[in-house]
């Protein structure tokens, strides 16, 4: 199976590309050429080229055909960086435009250059119109939604708990919202992450995210990290955010989160879903347990069944995912009782929460008076959650 850097060096290969100045000088609308522009709405919004047709990469091949109508015009396409633009001319001539071209190192390097662009003026928009539900909370009001828009919040996977946590996250007004998540979309995905719709199956899961939460709200800026993470990376991408949220599936990347978030002391909001199952809980560094606390070990492999194998509930998420983005609001804002020290587990079956209290581990490998974290030294675990021995 190809991987996604064959599939973008095959695109290339097929394609026609061209530089900003050929794009300036020769391949304009001026001179017969149709820009498109196949970024997201808000990347649309902060700046495009002039007289560009705006049509963006997930919808290409459901409206091309209502849009670009004549299949022999030149078109030139453009994105941010020319990678969408690169595999846009390859669908386009797949569709059966004759002449396409990629603009090579796409709107960021028309900026570099210092050619011009136009910016969409916004007309009569009321900034707080959004959020006028929330300015009549006194404990919100308009002071805790400028301090939500200057938030920075990372969901660490874009999948069940990500879905339902990213939206009402977005739809709330975080003003930065990251997504982690190397995957791409499956249609077995679309029955729990509603991030996603049938038109974004194939592509990255961050992107076909990014496009469904600009369209929630695109005050939201949504930063996006299609890596898997490990120990080179995930300091400096937890580093700038003020609250993580674990919604991965893998005991790997569920500790390597932990300790992380322990390392920089960022507190962590946790949810795992398991069949008709889900449970929650809120870890702030060394003001209460962490992950490692309860789950010390993972379970044996052999004992574990894959998350294939086990299934999920499709509504499931959206119960502990709206737990997840409840918590992160009250953390941002300073409100309420989080669930720091508690698990709260859900049955759906019989629609029973039950609160677990849980507390430090003295001899905890992260945030313990003894602990030595070592990122690299993780290792990669199943899926599957192991009951935890200190749950009280």
């Amino acid at each position: 199976m190809s991987d996604f850097k064959e599939i973008l060096s095959q695109a290339k290969r097929q394609i026609k590309e061209v530089s900003v100045h050929d794009v300036q000088e020769n391949l304009n609308p001026a001179n017969g050429f149709t820009l498109l522009d196949v970024r997201e709405g808000d990347e649309w919004e902060q700046g495009h080229l002039d007289k560009a047709i705006f049509l963006p990469r997930g919808f290409l091949e459901v409206k091309a055909d209502k849009i670009l109508t004549d299949k022999s015009e030149p078109i030139v396409v453009y994105c941010a960086g020319g990678v969408r633009s690169a595999l846009a001319a390859k669908t386009l001539q797949d569709l059966g435009y004759t002449d396409v071209y990629s603009m090579r190192g796409g709107f960021n390097e028309w900026k570099n250059n210092g050619l011009p662009f136009v910016t969409p003026e916004k007309v009569g928009k009321d900034p707080w119109a959004r959020y006028s539900r929330h300015l009549r909370i006194p404990e919100v009001g308009e002071k805790g939604q400028l301090k939500l828009l200057k938030s920075k919040v990372l969901l660490v996977g874009a999948g069940g708990l990500g879905s339902p946590a990213g939206v009402y996250l977005a739809a709330s007004g975080v003003g930065t919202l990251g997504l982690v998540d190397y995957d791409i979309v499956d249609e077995s995905n679309l029955q729990r992450q509603i991030l996603h719709w049938t038109s974004s199956i194939g592509m990255p899961k961050v992107d076909s995210a990014r496009r469904t939460l600009f369209e929630v709200n695109p005050d939201v800026k949504v930063q996006t990290y299609a890596i898997h993470l490990d120990a080179s990376n995930i300091l400096d991408i937890f580093k700038d955010y003020d609250v993580i949220v674990s919604g991965s599936d893998n005991f790997t990347t569920a500790y390597m989160v932990n300790d992380a978030a322990v390392m920089l002391k960022k507190p962590v909001v946790y949810g795992s879903i398991f069949r008709f199952d889900g449970q929650a809980s809120t870890f702030i560094p060394y003001e209460g347990p962490c992950f490692r606390c309860i789950y010390a070990t993972a379970t044996p492999p052999e004992l574990a069944p894959s998350c294939d194998e086990a299934g999920v509930l499709g509504v499931l998420p959206g119960v502990i995912g709206l737990i997840q983005a409840t918590e992160v609001v009250k953390l941002l804002l300073n409100l309420g009782t989080p669930l720091v020290g508690r698990l709260l587990t859900y049955d759906a079956l019989e629609m029973t929460f039950r609160q677990f209290k849980i507390r430090r581990d003295p001899g905890c490998a992260t945030c313990g008076p003894n602990a030595h974290i070592d990122l690299a030294s993780i290792p990669e675990f199943v899926c599957a959650v192991q009951t935890a021995s200190n749950r009280g």
